[in-house]
């Protein structure tokens, strides 16, 4: 979206109050995502008395979950856009700062005395929105981008959308079914960010190992051509699905030495009766043999995981086995949400809600569990050397550190950021390290 409006001669601003448009990107995965979105819109639109705002857009999930609702109860939002329309970004703005220049000539029409065909009640109330049905956009590499990130790391989605049958989750409603883009797609986009110094490469979508299996491709088959693009870089990636896990993909991150020895695996749950409400296609026997199979096939591997407390049904005894195989399991990172009933999902509708008092005080307990088990894991690495990668003066992250959701290793010594250094790790905390450069 970003690339788009400097391609096409927008100037962007991170001063607000200098912006005439201001684009609010919103998510509709959760409530509380939901109502950030919603009063981030919001704290905007005030920008129309205290800056140079002249149109207020909101963009992405909500829009496109909510068109219809939306537009009925924000009226300071000038135009809602869904996930098809991002490659028309600059037609949309244009379109809608046309209108608003319409508004404002009706208003001085009418108050100079004059008729105008459009009365200024029915152009204040003329949103404009952009949703052409379910979601079917795929970013390609053709498409012009703007990173957000700092320059040494960047996010590379390899598939939009969802085909699983959760019924806790809205996303195949929101960003519809699995779409693979091509490998050479893929390659070209690592190609050019690994030529422009990115260290990181993070492999994402609503579910990384089911890549390629709409078109005839492989997500082991795409890491080791990715392995192959030269250059000192990391490959990480991020939402891997049980279900889909392989011994070929296994077998495939052992062998390839730029893919992080790093597993993002959401789980959700281990009790045999919550994962089958849940729908998640495993159980906790499929679950538990899939850690060992990852573990003896991918020596020294840290596995992250996530787990959903308080679903619909959960009794005290079903949370006290998830507890018991946190404390078991011993994953190198860890988190734990408090279920989200969300409208229009199957799980919304079962009878059984767990109250919210009682799910945040299961988070609580489950967290509690982790943080003595990362206390344990991260004290036995001292002494140990380990790559970091320098995001700022003084921190970096280890192999077994996503970017914003893992832990940080703080380093003393010379170190540049955006590039790797050796460091001896000398101290731990509950979820951090803390090390000196011996290169």
């Amino acid at each position: 979206m970003l690339g788009a409006l400097t391609r096409d001669g927008m100037a962007l601003t991170t001063e607000l109050r200098d912006a005439d448009v201001v684009i609010v990107n919103t998510c509709g995965f959760i409530e509380p995502a939901k109502k950030e979105s919603i009063d981030a819109v919001l704290r905007a639109n005030d920008l129309r008395r205290t800056g140079r705002c002249r149109a207020l857009i909101m963009a992405g999930c909500l829009p496109q979950r909510y068109p219809k609702e939306l537009k009925a109860e924000l009226p300071e939002v000038d135009a809602f856009v869904g996930l098809n329309e991002v490659p028309r970004i600059t037609e949309i703005v244009r379109d809608l700062l046309n209108n608003q220049l319409s508004f404002r000539a009706c208003e001085e029409s009418q108050t100079s005395g004059r008729k105008d065909s459009r009365d200024s009640s029915q152009a204040r109330n003329d949103k404009l929105v952009y949703h052409s049905g379910t979601a079917k956009y795929v970013l390609d590499a053709s498409a012009p981008r703007l990173r957000l990130t700092p320059a040494h790391y960047a996010y590379v989605k390899i598939a939009e959308g969802c085909n699983h049958p959760c019924t806790f989750c809205s996303i195949p409603r929101i960003r519809g079914g699995h779409r693979s883009r091509s490998t050479g797609d893929v390659l070209a986009e690592v190609r050019a960010l690994v030529a422009d110094g990115v260290r990181e490469i993070n492999l994402i979508s609503q579910d990384t190992t089911f890549y390629g299996k709409d078109i005839g491709a492989s997500l082991p088959a795409l890491l080791r051509k990715l392995q192959a693009v030269p250059g000192d870089f990391w490959i990480r990636l991020l939402y891997t699905h049980p279900a889909h896990w392989s011994d070929e993909l296994i077998e495939t991150i052992a062998a390839c030495d730029k893919v992080c020895r790093y597993v993002d695996i959401p789980l959700q749950h281990v009790n045999d009766t919550m994962l089958a409400a849940m729908r998640r296609e495993t159980d906790g026997r499929f679950i538990r043999d899939l850690l060992s199979r990852i573990r003896s096939g991918i020596p020294g591997v840290a596995i992250r995981t996530a787990f959903i407390v308080g679903f619909p049904g959960e009794t005290e005894k079903q949370f006290a086995e998830l507890a018991e195989f946190i404390r078991e399991a011993k994953f190198t990172r860890l988190g734990v949400f408090a279920y989200s009933q969300e409208d229009g999902t199957p799980a919304a509708k079962l009878s059984r809600q767990v109250p919210a008092q009682v799910r945040q005080k299961r988070r609580g307990k489950a967290m509690a569990a982790q943080q003595a088990v990362s206390r344990e894991l991260l004290r036995k690495m001292i002494g140990s050397t380990m790559r970091v990668l320098m995001d700022r003066e003084g921190e970096g992250r280890s192999q077994m550190d996503a970017p914003d959701i893992d832990g940080k290793v703080f380093v003393r010594g010379k170190a540049k950021v955006g590039e790797f250094v050796d460091a001896r790790i000398t101290g731990a905390t509950e979820y951090d390290l803390k090390g000196e450069v011996t290169s």
